[in-house]
């Protein structure tokens, strides 16, 4: 137990190194922590590392799941919602089927229901890694927001399909009807269990009088408690966390106080930056003993199924993503499109972005070692390695290319005709509009009465004067120099701290205080290449 938590520290310190190299490097740090985990499955030290499908699916998956849904915007989500819904349902069924068609005919051992097994877990991509390369050059939004949206339903469907395969392995038999009736009673369950255990969260936040420690202990529950009444039900966990969270988050502003927002952002974050990186990490980790436990298959004839299989999920997607903009051309001449021309750069794009990652690496590994009856279950240790083949290869061969993609097709927002920087000058303008017409419309008269109210609207009026007037050039000097004073600030609460007249609870207000305002400075003014 000492070592194994010794290990898991020594992992992270390692994490946090590669994710510095890949900022400094300017490259996705997904891709930088796999390529490491594959370079430090070689120690021996580090070899014997197993990764525990439970661990995985258990502790991993529902937080990674919550902290996903929570920042995916519904809007978009709701305005993509076809496009989302065709390939999150459609694209993985139909991928699904055509792995299994494929490793059918050509992996010699293999069954049609292996085949539907190895589809159902190689199908979903995850859009962790793929937004992590958007972010790092600029590409259209709404790339991100159906990347998001599909990954975060797409899950659901693979390992439904996977569920179905796991259980025609196991029993030999297989009734499509029986199979498509339980398909829309596992979503349809796993959404109302995720929104009714939502709802019960938000009478909870809402009436009984908790405080902001208690409301980030109970957000780190809920995704917990969400996949785990799914699933002891048998309906689908992933759905049940997906529905839940984006329900919560939509009410964020409604049911948690400003204290509870600013600590659970940063808990969150930071959680979900731990989880993502050991679990990339552990992906190149283990590698080598998928390789020990490959038994009568030859590595090379492994590496050529991988390769092929990893082959077909690429040009495969490209395919769907390019068919899917000409239906889109065509039917939009019936009913209204969120795009009714997405032209050829949007899916080319979309199509490169389909890195596998966690959900295919836990439904892997989740693969029971023997059948009810005792035999070793088929074709296990091959269906492994693949699955590792493919996320490694999507990850590397497309992660690190796409950036490439990007650039090459230089593909304009469509949807904003402002820049970013532009958009926030803009919305500043807007709120600092709105609230100078809110203190002048009901508050004229207390504000004559009173100066701390007239100076907040002269602040307001200086705030508005200087987004309308001044330079970026006399901004950044601005920042540069109020951030000196800040610095000057903490050196002289520092010096009032080692009087023993001085409380230092009260000094460590004002440090919190000067915190927040150096965090809202750098919101304001940040650039591009922060």
């Amino acid at each position: 137990m000492k070592e194994a938590f010794v290990l898991y520290i020594l992992l992270i310190f390692l994490i946090l190194l590669l994710v510095m190299a890949a900022r400094k490097l300017k490259i996705a740090s997904p891709l930088l922590l796999v390529a490491g985990g594959l370079l430090l499955s070689w120690i021996p030290a580090l070899s014997h590392i197993r990764i525990d499908p439970e661990l995985i699916f258990l502790v991993f998956l529902p937080p990674l799941l919550y902290e996903a849904a929570w920042y995916t915007s519904w809007k978009e989500m709701w305005r993509w919602r076809r496009v989302i819904s065709v390939f999150a349902v459609l694209i993985v069924i139909i991928t699904s089927g055509v792995v299994a068609l494929v490793s059918w005919a050509w992996i010699p051992g293999f069954t049609l229901a292996l085949g539907f097994l190895l589809g159902g877990i190689v199908s979903p991509p995850d859009a962790i890694s793929a937004t992590s390369v958007m972010r790092l050059v600029r590409a259209p939004k709404r790339l991100t927001h159906i990347l998001e949206g599909e990954s975060l339903l797409n899950d659901a469907s693979s390992l439904i399909i996977y569920r179905f395969a796991l259980t025609a392995v196991a029993t030999g038999r297989f009734v499509f009807h029986e199979a498509l009736g339980s398909f829309l009673l596992v979503i349809t369950m796993g959404i109302a269990i995720g929104v009714a255990i939502a709802l019960a969260y938000t009478a909870i936040y809402r009436w009984l009088p908790t405080t902001p420690d208690i409301d980030i202990v109970l957000t780190l529950t809920a995704p917990y408690v969400m996949y785990l009444a799914a699933e002891s039900l048998h309906f689908s966990g992933v759905l049940s966390v997906v529905s839940g969270s984006l329900l919560l988050s939509t009410r964020n502003y409604q049911i948690f106080s400003h204290r509870s927002r600013l600590r659970g952002n940063n808990v969150w974050t930071t959680i979900g930056f731990v989880f993502n990186g050991l679990i990339f990490m552990l992906i190149g980790l283990e590698l080598p003993e998928i390789i020990r436990q490959l038994g009568g298959v030859s590595l090379r004839q492994a590496i050529i199924y991988g390769v092929g299989i990893t082959l077909l999920l690429m040009v495969g997607r490209l395919l769907c993503t390019l068919g899917s903009s000409v239906f889109t051309v065509f039917i939009s001449r019936y009913i209204t499109t969120a795009e009714s021309r997405p032209g050829w750069k949007g899916p080319i794009l979309f199509g490169w972005a389909g890195m596998r990652g966690v959900v295919s690496l836990a439904a892997a590994l989740s693969i029971p070692l023997t059948l009810r009856s005792g035999v070793p279950f088929p074709q296990r240790n091959l269906i492994l390695f693949i699955t590792f083949m493919v996320i490694i290869l999507t990850l590397l061969v497309q992660g690190l290319s796409l950036p490439l993609v990007i650039r090459k097709l230089n593909m304009k927002d469509p949807d904003h005709d402002l820049t970013p920087e532009e958009q926030d000058v803009q919305v500043r303008l807007q709120l600092t509009e709105h609230s100078l017409a809110f203190l002048d419309a009901h508050y004229a008269g207390e504000m004559a009465a009173n100066p701390l109210l007239r100076q907040l609207r002269n602040r307001l009026c200086t705030d508005d004067e200087q987004l309308h007037r001044q330079t970026p050039e006399v901004q950044l000097q601005y920042r540069k120099i109020y951030l000196k004073v800040l610095k000057q600030q903490r050196q002289f609460l520092l010096d009032l701290n080692k009087s023993l007249a001085n409380d230092e609870e009260i000094i460590r207000k004002y440090h919190t205080i000067l915190d927040i305002e150096q965090e809202k400075l750098i919101r304001l003014y940040e650039t591009e290449s922060e």
